[in-house]
């Protein structure tokens, strides 16, 4: 199987070392300043390997866990780093003005950023984003722990690495309910995400870029998704309140279905869990079939609290940037493009 190792050499080189002889270098078949291409002898389901880097007659190995090919994978592509840290990395405060609506935000990067800038990213925004970094900042001092859940994703090999942008609201009964969703959903489209793409290195389409948040935050991210399927091609709906203020169970009634994914959750028994599946069901009814681009789950005993939801954020996480889940959904637009 061919590998292609994407990283700016310069003056370096790259070899790949793998489980069947941690000890022995595999060299490139072709190789260039920003990539080099090994043909991976491949006879087992999975073969763990590390991306190696001779620097001045040094040896380094790539940084965090092992990348463990698939035999599921088509064109498997590495993007190592060899220097930075392990853990990401979480912005200051942004700050984004326009007329009388302002929002703080923080993003997070993922290791290996600041290292390797061949690479581009898909973006994650999410809603109320005081809660996600830092307790300090969070409601009743509890965090999602958004960084430390994706850099674990990331060291098990079970996502590709994300930017997440985290959005505080200015007022989020009014940002995130009817009316005031549709201008809080332009200034994202408008403001926000223009400046995250001029400023940082994201994945621009829709495929790759992803909405979510629980209870108001939830159903808000819907509502960006539906109203702008050419700039967000799915959207995360945890625990959402999709009975106060909103018109989507109309619209999404009436409305031709968008090319998007949605994740769905609640807990049981309170937790929104009958307008949880309400939506659910009305979603198949319109097209999307679960499993493919609509996942939904019901949390026993699950709370309606940001301690419940930092528990759970793996699955959407891993259900939009999984590597499995990626390669799934690319056999199924193939066998059956929609």
């Amino acid at each position: 199987m061919l590998v292609k190792i994407r990283y700016p050499q310069a003056t370096d080189r790259l070899v790949l070392r793998c489980e069947t002889d941690w000890d022995a270098d595999l060299q490139p078949v072709e190789s260039s300043a920003e990539y080099a291409i090994f043909d991976v002898p491949f006879a087992a389901t999975t073969l763990a390997m590390k991306p190696c880097l001779y620097r001045g007659g040094a040896l380094s190995w790539a940084r965090g866990s092992n990348y463990v090919l698939s035999a599921w994978e088509s064109d498997p592509e590495i993007w190592p780093y060899f220097f930075d840290s392990e853990k990401g990395h979480v912005t200051d405060i942004l700050r984004f003005e326009r007329n009388e609506r302002k929002h703080a935000v923080r993003v997070y990067l993922p290791p290996g950023y600041a290292e390797n800038h061949l690479r581009r990213y898909p973006v994650l925004y999410m809603q109320d984003g005081k809660n996600l970094f830092f307790p300090e900042e969070a409601f009743g001092g509890t965090e999602w722990q958004v960084d430390e859940t994706m850099d674990r994703l990331d060291q098990m090999n079970a996502v590709r690495k994300v930017i997440v942008v985290g959005i505080a609201p200015q007022d989020r009964m009014v940002d995130y309910t009817l009316p005031g969703y549709a201008d809080y959903g332009r200034f994202v489209v408008e403001v926000i995400k223009p400046a995250i793409d001029k400023t940082f290195r994201t994945r621009i389409g829709p495929g790759d870029t992803v909405a979510m948040g629980s209870s108001l935050g939830g159903l808000v991210s819907l509502f960006l998704a539906w109203q702008h399927p050419d700039i967000f091609g799915g959207a995360a709906c945890l625990s959402s309140t999709f009975s106060f203020q909103n018109n989507l169970f109309e619209r999404i009634a009436r409305e031709p279905k968008p090319p998007i994914r949605l994740y769905l959750d609640s807990g049981w028994p309170r937790d929104n869990f009958d307008h949880t599946n309400a939506m659910r069901d009305l979603l198949v009814s319109r097209g999307f079939t679960l499993g493919h681009d609509l996942l939904q789950f019901s949390f026993p005993d699950g709370v309606h609290n940001e301690d419940s939801w930092a528990g759970r954020i793996h699955m959407p996480f891993q259900f939009f940037f999984g590597r499995a889940w990626a390669a799934q959904r690319s056999r199924q637009d193939h066998e059956d493009p929609q």
